[in-house]
């Protein structure tokens, strides 16, 4: 049967715990949706620091888990049929984990795939819209003299961001009282629109009803203050 030691990943980062899920990220945004998840689950994991700054998420021993180069990635020893589960995608490892904790992911069809939905519009809206805001206010982007693609990155960052508003009238989350993955996908980009890529006032973000009560009650929670912290450069690894 399968082990940790046959993924070339672990020659780089070693598991001191190889019978629990092994993390390797970076605490940016798509980063803490799984550290946050792992926390909010308590699921047995381990992180590793893979710091995308120099490049280790372009090493050959991480581009054989992930061949697209990108954070987060996971194997789980105790996969399905108990044989390791490799797996990236954070909206992937997000639904993975929720059905291997039977958390955060009503039980309810109708209403499992309307979370799904909700992932989905994370990962195929608002990560992208939001990140080129990043790139184009703080990042090469801001020195380019024509702002016209800055203004529509931000356009459309401020329409996704009134669709959840008004997804949140009435609701304390994005499905109503039950906290779930579709949430913990969407926040931690918010979070960083706003503070990392200093967005705020760009997007008039305090003149949106529910959605600055919806970050706060989020960032309220225990478990989202460890994830956010794991893995981070400055902590290093955390062991978990």
């Amino acid at each position: 049967m399968p082990s940790l030691s046959d993924f070339p990943i672990t020659r780089r980062w070693p598991a001191e715990h190889p019978d629990r899920i092994q993390l390797y990220s970076l605490n940016t945004p798509n980063g803490v949706k799984a550290s946050i998840m792992l926390e909010e689950t308590g699921l047995p994991y381990e992180p590793h620091l893979v710091d995308i700054g120099k490049g280790e998420n372009h090493s050959s021993e991480f581009l054989s888990l992930n061949p697209n180069g990108k954070i987060p990635a996971i194997i789980d020893p105790d996969g399905p049929g108990g044989r390791p589960l490799p797996l990236f995608e954070s909206g992937a490892i997000l639904m993975y984990l929720a059905d291997k904790a039977r958390r955060f992911i009503p039980a309810d069809p109708a209403q499992r795939w309307e979370t799904i939905q909700w992932v989905f519009f994370q990962m195929a809206s608002v990560g992208p819209m939001f990140g080129q805001v990043g790139f184009f206010n703080k990042y090469a982007g801001k020195d380019f003299e024509d702002k016209r693609p800055l203004m529509r990155y931000v356009d459309e960052s401020r329409r996704l961001l009134e669709v959840l508003d008004r997804r949140l009238a009435g609701r304390t989350w994005i499905m109503g009282e039950e906290y779930t993955i579709a949430d913990i996908a969407t926040l931690g980009w918010i979070r960083n629109l706003i503070e990392f890529y200093d967005a705020r006032g760009l997007i008039d973000y305090d003149t949106l009803a529910n959605v600055p009560g919806w970050l706060e009650r989020w960032l309220q929670r225990p478990a989202v203050q460890r994830g956010l912290r794991i893995p981070s450069r400055d902590a290093g690894n955390v062991d978990r």
